[in-house]
């Protein structure tokens, strides 16, 4: 129930926050809660990725891209992430957690979402490859973005990011065999 009275907050002050660019960086502040906590007693792994949801429904509020998602029956669907745990995240403590899109392949769009504690110290760091389903099919980052409106240049995916990608095709090739 918790999650959902999050979903509720992040939805509801969305309207009233600064609109965002296609590309900026969205900044969503919480606070560690008990139901959140593992028997080690901080921020249980699953948690995060949880969390990382309502990040990403805040950028695309913001920025309007969910407008445009509920118009054309768009489905936001992740399709892989990796996430580094480099810090806890105590029970009652305040942490932020920050989203943005790095850039896109000819399927997918990849985010980077990073946790941070109240010192601004980074406790979590994730990558996520998502894409759009409309009636049941993939579409292609060739049919959205004239749909979004981005008219700037397409960014340049960091090595990593393709590395990780060459990774995430071989586990599915993987899979499949």
């Amino acid at each position: 129930m918790n999650l959902l009275f999050r979903l509720i907050r992040v939805l509801f002050t969305g309207l009233f926050r600064e609109k965002i660019g296609f590309l900026d960086e969205s900044t969503v502040f919480f606070r560690v809660l008990p139901n959140d906590l593992d028997f080690n007693l901080h921020m249980n792994n699953g948690r995060y990725l949880t969390i990382m949801d309502l990040g990403r429904f805040d950028l695309m509020q913001r920025s309007g891209l969910a407008g445009i998602a509920i118009r054309n029956r768009w489905m936001p669907v992740v399709a892989s992430q990796v996430i580094n745990y480099r810090r806890s995240l105590a029970p009652f403590q305040r942490y932020s957690l920050h989203s943005r899109i790095l850039g896109w392949d000819d399927r997918f769009v990849y985010f980077l979402q990073q946790f941070r504690g109240e010192d601004g110290r980074l406790a979590a760091s994730a990558l996520v490859r998502a894409g759009i389903l409309v009636k049941g099919r993939s579409l292609t980052i060739a049919e959205i973005i004239p749909i979004v409106g981005y008219k700037g240049p397409q960014p340049v995916l960091a090595p990593e990011v393709t590395a990780w990608r060459g990774t995430e095709e071989w586990l599915r090739s993987d899979a499949e065999a």
